[in-house]
């Protein structure tokens, strides 16, 4: 037994020598892995969805300023109060959307591989293609369902980052489980939230196009819920009586 230990510990150091390319591979792979692994990393990685925030925010408090200065006198006091509502409900996302990445916690758990990066880019950062198309002239009713929409999902989407708190991801991770609040109900309420906002983001530039980008987006959602509750159930024992208990996004229908 010993001699086969010897030569087989020979037989690696010979592999080691005569694949120097390999072994090179295998130490910038851990030198990576040890990368991403790191604080530095993680608050890195927070800067660009933080930056992108603020600066959509910035362009919906101009687009704020904008329809005050704009409004139309004979709109009904309703109508008016309804779109400022729902403006400053998306501000205020945007806003705590941003804070909640720059304080969240490190991740105790992620997923691998391009897929779910791929699919949580696709999920979050395809909408904004959507105000790129044609705006369509709605009428009075269309236009005030489309509104609500945004609004609902904007303040839903709030009350649920909220109580997600330094726990949130846009990536497929695990930091806490939470399961308060909505998430008594459903085990993605933000997600739930945030389409229906987009619904009525979409039926305002309403096409062929907008429907496909639609469709494709929540394609995406679906795939990085499904992402997401796998790297919790690895993470967190008690996430499988979690998930018997609640919906995923509909209770009693799904």
């Amino acid at each position: 037994m010993p001699l086969i230990s010897v030569s087989s510990r020979c037989h690696n150091s010979q592999m080691t020598l005569d694949n120097p390319a390999a072994a090179r591979a295998r130490r910038i792979k851990l030198e990576l892995s040890k990368l991403q692994d790191s604080r530095a990393y993680d608050l890195l990685m927070r800067l660009p969805l933080t930056g992108w925030s603020m600066f959509c925010a910035t362009l919906q408090m101009a687009g704020l300023a904008r329809y005050v200065r704009e409004a139309d006198p004979a709109l009904p006091l309703g109508a008016y109060a309804v779109n400022l509502a729902m403006r400053l409900s998306t501000i205020a996302f945007l806003l705590l959307l941003a804070a909640s990445v720059l304080l969240r916690a490190r991740p105790t758990g992620k997923a691998r591989g391009l897929e779910p990066r791929i699919s949580a880019f696709g999920g979050a950062f395809l909408v904004y293609a959507i105000p790129f198309f044609p705006r369509r002239e709605l009428s009075v009713t269309v236009e005030m369902v489309s509104t609500l929409l945004v609004l609902f999902g904007s303040a839903a989407a709030v009350y649920a980052l909220m109580r997600l708190g330094r726990s949130f991801s846009m990536m497929a991770e695990a930091r806490r489980l939470v399961t308060s609040g909505p998430y008594r109900f459903i085990r993605h309420p933000l997600y739930l939230a945030e389409q229906l906002a987009v619904v009525g983001l979409a039926m305002q530039f309403s096409s062929w196009a907008t429907a496909l980008v639609l469709v494709v987006q929540i394609a995406f959602q679906l795939r990085r819920m499904h992402n997401e509750e796998a790297v919790l159930a690895e993470s967190f024992p008690e996430y499988a009586a979690y998930r018997q208990r609640t919906a995923r996004l509909v209770p009693g229908i799904y």
